[in-house]
């Protein structure tokens, strides 16, 4: 059920064509500005866009023009996690890394302690609209996620396509709080994420 489901959205957004992409990744980007959550981070963190995600470079340059700490993800593939790091200068920092996503050169990575963090922006394959994802099946979100001691709101930047009615879901998945796509913020908890 996963691994289709997985399959047919995944194919869906790799056949949207690069304008396309790049016009709804800013019109996300716009109205992920607008949030009250967004504007009040002072430390964030953000995953590096690859194969036709929402683009995230608009946000990282937002973020840095403004002072405030991005923090990446780097996948470390023995044993599922991720660590994170400081990113400071996107284009001398990063390099082609795990899964050919860009992650920062050894000599650039600032290890951050993930409980400093006040957002997660997270990517996935699919949402429904109380927030629950489909990653991409190595569940390093959902183990990060297990690990945090503290509850840092989470928002999903994802297209319209990829919002369903259902994911099918497992007992170690997480619900992220908001999920913002070119249309529209979906609050997916109780709290007011606005």
């Amino acid at each position: 059920m996963k691994k289709q489901l997985r399959s047919e959205i995944l194919n869906e957004r790799k056949n949207l064509p690069i304008p396309i992409v790049s016009e709804k990744s800013g019109k996300i980007s716009e109205l992920l500005k607008s949030m009250n959550l967004y504007k009040n981070a002072q430390s964030v963190m953000v995953y590096i866009d690859f194969r036709n995600e929402v683009k995230t470079n608009d946000i990282i340059n937002d973020l840095l023009s403004k002072n405030k700490r991005v923090v990446i993800p780097i996948s470390i593939p023995e044993t599922r996690e991720m660590i994170l790091s400081q990113l400071l200068n996107p284009g001398k920092e990063l390099t082609k890394g795990t899964y050919g996503i860009l992650e920062p050169k050894k000599e650039y990575i600032r290890e951050v302690n993930p409980e400093t963090i006040d957002l997660i922006l997270v990517p996935g394959v699919a949402f429904d609209e109380e927030g629950y994802r489909l990653g991409y099946g190595g569940g390093y979100y959902d183990r990060f996620l297990d690990k945090l001691t503290k509850n840092i709101p989470s928002i999903a930047l994802a297209f319209d396509l990829q919002i369903m009615e259902k994911v099918p879901r497992d007992v170690h998945d997480h619900a992220v709080d908001s999920i913002v796509t070119e249309s529209r913020i979906i609050s997916c908890n109780q709290k007011d994420q606005q």
